[in-house]
């Protein structure tokens, strides 16, 4: 049976709105300083002044949503952080879904931009490259150094761990005109096996790979905003990508329940992010 989250029935679309608003602010705020209201249209304002448009009102299917997505897209399904055991239900594929104008203003809108931002970055035997921009290399380094310990004792995390199938690689989405997120430096795939992705095996042979992940590795990725391709439909599950938007969604909101405020959450206290709830309270009112 798919994971499910309950709080998604019972937001209605302006509390979804605010919340999707005060976690982008929250996830990047060096880069998203401003919301403003343009008509029936809200947008997220950048540090360089680029206005990302949060739901452009059409109708799309799930092709459409990854050809072309608003920022609603991106963050509609809520991503489960219970460690799972058997594939996502159909489409279900939190985080599959990128907003490139957002990663471009964040990680660097070139390759030679991007290049800029990437620092070397040890772990076993080799060096390799993640981006700097919005504390990813910090994040990346923090997960290794919680379960590069634990391989040492634990041979089914040191199987997965090593040797790490890469990091940066500027090219393309096999079958389509998008980057990889590996193109921006901000995702990681580890040990690879034919059984880990859905263009290379069956969806039995996808879910007993996921049953020899340690929870612990997925959980300490996750305790650092990576999301896992372990819990999408479209099965990805070597692969780890820096997205704090959809973990802290996860965090704040996954519990929320409608006797609360839109803002109440079980991570930051109201006076820490007032300021966020007042900008969001004005632009959207």
């Amino acid at each position: 049976m798919p994971i499910t989250i309950k709080a998604i029935s019972e937001k209605d679309y302006d509390t979804q709105l605010k919340q999707d608003l005060l976690i982008l602010m929250l996830a990047y705020p060096d880069h998203i300083v401003n919301v403003e209201k343009a008509g029936d249209k809200i947008f997220c304002i950048t540090k360089s002044g680029k206005k990302l448009l949060y739901d452009d009102k059409k109708e799309k299917n799930y092709e459409e949503k990854l050809a072309n997505p608003d920022l609603q897209d991106m963050l509609e399904q809520n991503y489960p952080l219970e460690k799972n055991e058997t594939l996502m239900d159909k489409n279900f594929d939190p985080g599959r879904i990128r907003h490139y104008d957002l990663l471009n203003e964040v990680y660097g809108s070139s390759k030679r931009e991007i290049e800029k931002n990437l620092t070397n970055l040890k772990y076993g035997y080799t060096n390799y490259q993640f981006n700097s921009q919005n504390k990813a290399n910090i994040a990346l380094e923090t997960a290794l150094k919680e379960i590069i310990p634990l391989a040492k004792s634990r041979r089914d995390i040191s199987a997965i761990l090593y040797p790490a199938s890469g990091t940066y690689n500027y090219r393309v989405i096999a079958g389509t005109g998008r980057l990889s997120p590996h193109s921006y430096g901000i995702a990681i795939d580890l040990k690879s096996d034919k059984k880990d992705y859905w263009k290379w095996s069956s969806r039995e042979q996808g879910e007993k790979r996921l049953s020899e992940y340690p929870k612990e590795l997925v959980e300490a990725f996750e305790k650092n905003n990576f999301i896992w391709g372990g819990k999408w439909n479209h099965f990805d599950i070597l692969h780890f990508e820096y997205r704090p938007e959809i973990i802290l969604k996860a965090r704040c909101f996954n519990s929320w329940t409608k006797n609360k405020k839109w803002y109440e959450n079980p991570i930051y206290k109201k006076d820490d992010i007032k300021n966020y709830i007042d900008l969001i309270e004005r632009a959207v009112n």
